[in-house]
């Protein structure tokens, strides 16, 4: 069996479309700083691999034939679209394109993040970025699988040997209480007194709901749970209509929620945010620059 030919070059085309534009072989060979010896080489090779003549003498001029001027266009087109990958692939390797997919919680997405994407955008604007929410769990196991490259997730998750885990910044954990239901003045509430309120809990599954029951549960005492949300912003307007208490992050706080106040717990319950990456990850600069300006928010 013959061996095939090998494919046409981008080099081999670059040639051949030259000596067509200056209408002679060593005017080509100038242009691309090339010997006339091996223009030649390349035009003969091109015509090898197309199995026709590309180009004849008129005038002192080298001229297109019929099938040289029909591969004109699509060289054309082929010598263009090298650009455009080398033009893609330079901007990535410059940093100044790309993509990076950010997994976090919904609460972390709502309080943290407008100012730390907006840092990116201004410095990176043709860099693409993603925002996925979700529990903890399955933010780690999405960044396992390769569908995240980043995440900021509530501390702890279960060790892994494919990420490489930071903690960023303490969130306190506050109780969210029906005015009616809210004892006197503006002190602490321990987990006894907000066991007798029926209480909105987030969802059960994650880290934070896993943070609150052992709370109760170090006390000895068992909440009297009413509803199961996945919203903590829905939590807050449920405890404002008065339909039970809650436990929430004090960075969903925010403005005051009509119906509800806010009360520290006793004794005291935090969480711990934390800049989750593979170890593997090829860390570009647009990777690079969502970090660091993660980072800074423990400086806020």
């Amino acid at each position: 069996m013959p061996m095939p030919l090998p494919s046409l070059t981008l080099r081999q085309m670059r040639t051949y479309l030259t000596v067509v534009e200056t209408g002679s072989v060593s005017a080509a060979a100038r242009v691309l700083g090339m010997t006339q010896p091996a223009a030649s080489q390349q035009l003969r090779e091109m015509e090898r691999r197309t199995g026709v003549r590309l180009l004849e003498r008129a005038a002192g001029r080298s001229l297109p034939t019929a099938a040289g001027q029909a591969v004109i266009a699509p060289a054309r087109r082929a010598l263009a679209a090298a650009e455009d990958v080398e033009a893609v692939a330079t901007a990535h390797r410059d940093g100044q394109a790309g993509r990076v997919r950010l997994g976090t919680g919904a609460t972390a997405c709502i309080h943290l993040l407008p100012p730390v994407l907006a840092a990116v955008r201004r410095r990176l604007p043709a860099l693409e970025l993603t925002v996925t929410t979700g529990n903890t769990p399955e933010i780690v196991r999405r960044m396992e699988d390769g569908d995240l490259d980043v995440a900021l997730a509530t501390l702890p998750v279960p060790r892994s040997r494919s990420l490489l885990i930071t903690p960023l910044l303490t969130d306190a954990l506050v109780a969210l209480l029906p005015e009616a239901a809210a004892p006197p003045g503006t002190g602490a509430i321990g987990a006894s007194a907000l066991a007798r309120v029926p209480l909105i809990l987030y969802e059960s599954g994650g880290t934070m709901r896993g943070l609150i029951d052992a709370w109760f549960a170090r006390a000895g005492v068992t909440p009297r749970l009413a509803m199961e949300l996945g919203s903590i912003e829905a939590i807050k307007g449920l405890v404002g209509s008065g339909l039970g208490g809650s436990v929430l992050p004090a960075l969903s706080a925010g403005p005051a929620v009509p119906g509800a106040v806010w009360r520290p717990l006793r004794p005291s319950l935090s969480r711990r945010l934390g800049i989750i990456l593979r170890k593997e990850k090829t860390r570009d600069r647009g990777l690079w620059l969502l970090v660091e300006e993660l980072e800074r928010l423990a400086e806020r």
